[in-house]
């Protein structure tokens, strides 16, 4: 998964002619101020639209190793929602997807960074796959669950009224968590905790998708190695 880049403020360009430019200038204006009225770099709280607002907040700055990240809009939902339909309107096995949100401390270098959260749609022969990285553990959770050092992966399935004929063909989705370059031990309790981050933002996504009982993920993480 790649979560290696530098978000660019979106800036605003008011065009027309002389007449409609007179009425257009002050919207145009009042589109930069609130584009701009963010910070550049927010803390983890309120990166990406706020998704790991409360007590996610700590768990990404504990894992991570940072208290700042780069401002995000509101799309990653989104853009997830639309690139999982796509992908199991296609017919495909699997699908790319797209990223949730992108964690992008201050101070880092885009090349050395590659954290964050990521969904994409998994084929059949996906779970029970046991070539893990080295280092990796298979966990319970779902239809199967990976944990590591550096992050986390979780698979599950949607049946949803969203989607036409998901009760005889489940959406599998992949969600992946990348804590990016840290410092931070790799110890038991940091590994469940990047399990937790990407359960709690998980359950999100399904309560999106109108996913029928969260798509087999409980309210509380199962955190019990395999």
């Amino acid at each position: 998964m790649a979560f290696v880049g530098r978000l660019r403020m979106r800036r605003f360009l008011a065009v027309a002619g002389f007449v409609m430019a007179l009425g257009a200038g002050g919207v145009a204006c009042a589109s930069e101020e609130k584009a701009e009225e963010h910070e550049e770099y927010v803390g983890a709280a309120e990166v990406c639209d706020g998704l790991f607002a409360g007590s996610l907040a700590k768990m990404v700055e504990d894992v991570t190793g940072h208290k700042w990240f780069a401002w995000s809009d509101s799309t990653g939902m989104e853009n997830v929602v639309k690139a999982l339909k796509e992908g199991y309107a296609s017919g495909h096995t699997w699908a790319r997807g797209a990223d949730l949100c992108r964690l992008d401390p201050e101070g880092a270098k885009p090349t050395d960074w590659d954290g964050g959260v990521k969904y994409s749609m998994y084929a059949p022969q996906d779970v029970g796959d046991l070539g893990l990285p080295k280092g990796s553990e298979l966990y319970t959770m779902g239809k199967q669950s990976e944990v590591g050092r550096s992050g986390a992966s979780l698979y599950f399935e949607c049946v949803t009224p969203q989607l036409k004929g998901s009760r005889d063909r489940p959406l599998r989705i992949l969600g992946t968590f990348g804590r990016g370059e840290s410092d931070a031990p790799d110890t038991r309790a940091y590994r469940d905790t990047n399990l937790r981050i990407l359960h709690a933002v998980s359950l999100k996504l399904v309560k999106e998708l109108d996913c029928e009982k969260n798509g087999g993920l409980t309210k509380t993480p199962v955190l019990t190695p395999k």
